[in-house]
């Protein structure tokens, strides 16, 4: 894209300074960057970077091509409400990292139809190794799709979904996804312990297992299923491990979590989107 878009981050919390940092590492213009928060204090550090702060949404969207959506879905009705005529009068692409709320509640909100993007994020976007599901509304250009993807693949991977409606199957996967593993090396540090491990040593060689596994799983021309297998002997030590995993229903289990992730993903669109 020739023309970096100049982005207005409306609210300065955890997600919208892991796309700040994600995109000031890989060499996007600092003065480009707009962030707007009530709270003055909490600007300072981002305006010593560089970027041009403010209190006044308002003001962040008349001078942005894109504006991120970087609140708490509780807040971002009245905060839609109060940007609505910025908005209207400006066209720019909004992108929305807010869980839970579907475009169509954004466009009413925000007096008409707009270009929606919205991104089912995850807490890798910290670390910039994050996942995001997108979705974009029909009001959404080829270029503007380009310039989403600049924004977020600042924290890591970007896929675009065909419906809206798959952004929940996102969240069951990827978006609450950190929290699997993390329970998995909780339970492996854990039992680790009980076999005689101090838990420092146990929990090194948890986490880097799990970091190991992931990069081979990536680098890999088979998948994961494979990869379990060429690492399975038969009547082997793995095996035995692996057996009480599937005897136990893990898979089932599995399966049965992320339905219910997804179907609470659902509840919550519904009701965070009352008019």
């Amino acid at each position: 894209m020739n023309k970096q878009p100049v982005l207005a981050f409306i609210g300065a919390g955890n997600m919208a300074r892991a796309i700040i940092g994600g995109l000031i590492n890989n060499g996007y213009p600092a003065e480009k960057i707009w962030a707007s928060e009530p709270d003055a204090e909490r600007l300072q550090d981002l305006q010593a970077q560089g970027l041009k702060t403010t209190t006044d949404n308002n003001a962040a969207v008349a001078s942005a091509d894109v504006v991120i959506l970087a609140v708490k879905p509780q807040i971002l009705k009245p905060v839609c409400l109060a940007m609505a005529d910025a908005v209207q009068t400006h066209q720019p692409l909004i992108v929305s990292v807010a869980a839970g709320i579907m475009s169509s509640s954004m466009q009413h909100w925000l007096g008409g139809n707009p270009a929606i993007v919205r991104c089912m994020p995850n807490t890798p976007a910290l670390v910039q190794t994050g996942a995001n599901g997108l979705f974009g509304n029909a009001q959404v250009t080829a270029e503007q799709r380009q310039q989403a993807e600049t924004v977020l693949q600042a924290t890591g991977l970007t896929l675009w979904v065909e419906t809206e409606e798959q952004l929940d199957a996102v969240t069951a996967v990827s978006g609450s996804g950190p929290a699997y593993y993390f329970l998995m090396m909780e339970a492996m540090i854990a039992a680790g312990k009980k076999l005689g491990l101090t838990e420092e040593v146990a929990t090194q060689l948890t986490l880097q297992t799990a970091l190991g596994a992931a990069k081979m799983a990536q680098a890999s021309d088979v998948d994961p299923a494979e990869l379990r297998r060429r690492v399975t002997s038969p009547n082997g030590t793995t095996e035995q491990a692996i057996n009480c995993f599937v005897e136990g229903g893990l898979p089932a289990l599995v399966e049965e979590a992320m339905q219910r992730c997804n179907d609470r993903s659902e509840e919550l669109a519904a009701e965070l989107g009352k008019d």
